[in-house]
């Protein structure tokens, strides 16, 4: 149990912090747009990837880093993208996003998952941080628990699970303050701005001479 804990308290240590995969899921669950799939990918994802680094394929990983450098530079586009649309709803105002959906919109609606689905696995695995945190990180750390390495990745899934269910779903708290002529800008200000800093710091390392 203590083994579990342990690894509940580093997964949250690792997600809790705001970047591009939780402002997007953010985003997601105060628009109450295909939260589920957004929520249902983060999770599934780290769950997949922790999993790979307690069987180590951190290893792998380590010896392979242009594994990770094609992963960088491809987050970084994809980060800088969605942080440009993020920064151009911001400029130009998109303040619908808490309005019902009519009921004869499920077609569309069904159409529209496609996007988000591709934004979410997108911002979930092409983000070198991922590997060297969930595999490296992650792997290294539950090796030292020796047999109890599955319970300490345990305790790193439930946190992950945890942590987006409760992000995805809580987020519509949020709904009430963000329905204001004009927050939505500031949001989608705020997240262009997140983008941009992960991006940067994406591809700062690698252009940082050694």
């Amino acid at each position: 149990m203590l083994t579990l804990l342990a690894g509940l308290g580093f997964g949250l240590s690792l997600i809790v912090a705001i970047g591009a995969q939780n402002a997007f899921v953010l985003r997601q669950g105060v628009r109450r747009e295909h939260v589920g799939v957004v929520v249902a990918v983060c999770a599934v994802s780290d769950v997949v990837l922790y999993a790979a680094g307690t069987a180590g394929l951190g290893a792998l990983v380590t010896r392979h880093p242009e594994v990770v450098e094609v992963a960088r530079w491809a987050g970084a586009a994809v980060v800088l993208g969605y942080g440009a649309l993020a920064a151009r709803r911001a400029w130009r105002g998109d303040e619908a996003g808490l309005e019902a959906a009519p009921s004869g919109a499920v077609a569309d609606a069904g159409r529209r998952v496609r996007p988000v689905l591709l934004t979410a696995l997108a911002l979930t695995w092409l983000n070198p941080h991922v590997y060297l945190d969930t595999i490296v990180l992650q792997g290294s750390l539950a090796a030292s628990h020796g047999d109890l390495r599955w319970a300490f990745t345990a305790g790193a899934a439930v946190s992950s699970v945890l942590w987006f269910v409760g992000l995805g779903y809580g987020a519509r708290l949020l709904a009430p303050v963000l329905s204001r002529p004009g927050a939505w800008r500031v949001v989608d200000g705020v997240v262009a701005a997140i983008m941009l800093v992960v991006a940067v710091s994406l591809v700062l390392p690698a252009l940082t001479p050694r």
